[in-house]
């Protein structure tokens, strides 16, 4: 990945708005599916963002529920619910039960207009409808045709941008977990282990294509406190530590350079008030084999852990990608406040380790119009932090 060696580079998280007969299908006409691809593509490059990719229209929008559909092994646990009861038993939904019954009574958390897209069955807010799932047999990769697919639909829209500056999402083995018993599988360990060879499978299509590998993972900063995991921070450390070596296994044959990690709290619009704090998972994350790693600092509940690179280095070579604009608010940020978060990662870990992004995925969680907008956002206060730095 280019470092931001003369201004500062820029991109974002992977979900963007899809022409609503796109959005949240697996099944789309693949011409159709062409031409969204390729307006997504082009209006990211008129914004002026740096690293690219296909808006996720290629996985339906949904960054976990496409890997029911490219990992074998696995047959309907025949108790649905638990990975939803995962969801609703941590302290931030427990303490704001009302809120979040409202919020699912009257809609979706995320976009509230009602102009994002269609939420569909199984999405991360309708969680009472999220299929569980058993491990009958070994866990394989058969999502080859699908990956196929992806990969030549996001080809065909690079145009004059190389395709190491276009980058393809994918899933860590900790966040493919929760939802999956381990079923024929003896320890938890095997059946991560057992994930983490199938994903190695996809992880390794998207590097020999020459794309970016984005592994996303959101499950790290959410399981900590709910329930079926009942452990205290040292315990539950062990329990990612595990399962972050996995991944590493899988990275094994990936070229560092070529590999952007991305770290969230989960990206639904509610209070996150338990969210567990970067510090304190920060030297595993810093573990995974990744050049670049993606981490939310724009919002309120996150923004203060900028201040955390003062005693924390970042180690060399490595780039860090943090969010200056965010998927929790339609408020759009003013350019200079986006500078200035940008300005101050830069004086913390050096300004040519710093690439501007945003904090997750714009996709679903704002109007169309807000989204796009913020990466226009993005891209100016970019622009002034450059002016500023260099």
């Amino acid at each position: 990945m280019r470092r931001s060696t003369e201004r500062v580079l820029t991109t974002h998280v992977g979900a963007l708005p899809a022409p609503h007969d796109v959005w949240a299908r697996l099944d789309v006409d693949e011409e159709r599916l062409r031409t969204a691809v390729n307006e997504v593509c082009d209006a990211q490059r008129r914004a002026g963002v740096d690293f690219i990719n296909e808006g996720e229209l290629t996985k339906g929008g949904h960054w976990t529920q496409y890997i029911a559909s490219r990992l074998g092994g696995y047959e309907p646990a025949g108790h649905p619910g638990a990975l939803g009861e995962l969801l609703m038993s941590s302290t931030d939904w427990v303490e704001f039960r009302d809120f979040y019954l409202a919020v699912l009574e009257n809609g979706t958390l995320f976009e509230q207009s009602g102009a994002a897209q269609h939420v569909p069955e199984g999405a991360e807010d309708t969680t009472h409808n999220v299929e569980d799932w058993e491990a009958t047999s070994p866990v394989h990769y058969s999502g080859q045709p699908a990956l196929k697919r992806e990969i030549s639909v996001m080809k065909d829209a690079l145009g004059d941008t190389p395709a190491s500056d276009a980058f393809l999402t994918t899933t860590a083995p900790l966040s493919v977990e929760p939802g999956r018993e381990k079923g024929i599988y003896e320890t938890d360990e095997e059946h991560v282990y057992a994930i983490a060879e199938a994903m190695r499978v996809e992880y390794e299509a998207i590097a020999a294509a020459g794309f970016q590998v984005q592994v996303d993972d959101a499950w790290l900063g959410a399981l900590w406190d709910r329930i079926g995991i009942p452990m205290g921070l040292d315990a539950y450390r062990k329990f990612c530590q595990m399962r972050c070596e996995a991944l590493n296994h899988a990275l094994r044959n990936i070229p560092e350079e070529q590999i952007r990690y991305h770290l969230c709290w989960g990206s639904w619009h509610g209070p996150h008030s338990a969210d567990l704090p970067l510090p304190d998972v920060v030297d595993i994350m810093l573990s995974i084999k990744a050049q670049t790693y993606s981490i939310e600092a724009a919002n309120v509940r996150h923004e203060h852990e900028v201040q955390l690179w003062e005693d924390t280095k970042l180690p060399d070579g490595k780039i860090l990608a943090p969010g200056v604009v965010t998927h929790a608010t339609p408020l759009l940020e003013h350019p200079r406040l986006v500078a200035n978060r940008i300005e101050r990662f830069a004086k913390l870990v050096g300004r040519e380790n710093v690439i501007a992004s945003t904090d997750c995925g714009l996709g679903l969680r704002l109007h169309p119009q807000v989204a796009w907008a913020k990466l226009d956002v993005l891209t100016e206060g970019a622009k002034l932090a450059s002016a500023a730095l260099w």
